[in-house]
């Protein structure tokens, strides 16, 4: 699946965290059938089998509706899952290791806090960046807020994509208008409404607003 700058206007993050696994698949494709344009699966403590397989469904999952599937931290559970892509945080796996071992056949992105990290990142084979805490964080302890001054600052110094994360809810979106970002990626505002189709379609169109003002 091709990947483009446009994939990254609505950027959902999320994984089934010991929650029931039929629950989030029904969620995931209420959030497909919504308009999400991108999907990060995020899974901090599953074992590898388990891991790979519920990649797999996703996979097949996200396939259906044209929309690609990122792995957070583990380029293994990527290649073999046939996911379009991996995201790796300071912390995780170094960027240029990642691309060494996945070439060309992944999309890679990497978590940038200053200009100094989205330099460092756009310079060693990065895709795309995500940017944040913006507005703090409602699924991570210990984050530092991002000042929207350095998110733009971010965006200008680089020439790929940036998304900005952190906290991000339809009530705030639009304060990112004029930032220079290519997207949001959510959470909680995505997966934490009791109507997640209608809640993705209205934050879809939030989300072209703020990335062309």
């Amino acid at each position: 699946m091709s990947f483009e700058r446009k994939n990254l206007l609505l950027y959902a993050v999320g994984g089934a965290n010991g929650t029931e696994k039929n629950k989030f698949f029904a969620d995931l494709e209420s959030a497909l059938k919504g308009g999400i344009t991108c999907f990060q699966l995020r899974e901090k403590h599953l074992p590898f089998d388990e891991f790979l397989a519920e990649a797999k469904e996703v996979k097949k999952l996200c396939a259906k509706y044209s929309v690609p599937l990122i792995i957070n931290d583990n380029i293994e559970i990527a290649l073999s899952s046939g996911a379009d892509g991996v995201h790796v945080g300071q912390d995780d796996m170094n960027i240029v290791e990642a691309r060494k071992i996945a070439g060309k056949k992944l999309v890679i992105g990497v978590s940038a806090h200053n200009v100094e990290e989205a330099l460092l990142a756009e310079k060693n084979g990065a895709d795309y960046l995500g940017s944040g805490a913006v507005f703090g964080s409602q699924t991570k302890s210990n984050v530092h807020t991002l000042p929207l001054e350095t998110l733009k600052n971010i965006c200008s110094s680089v020439k790929i994509p940036v998304v900005a994360i952190g906290g991000i809810n339809k009530d705030n979106i639009s304060r990112l208008s004029g930032s220079g970002i290519s997207g949001v990626a959510l959470v909680s505002a995505v997966f934490g409404v009791t109507d997640i189709e209608n809640e993705c379609i209205m934050l879809k169109k939030l989300a072209e607003k703020v990335v062309k003002g």
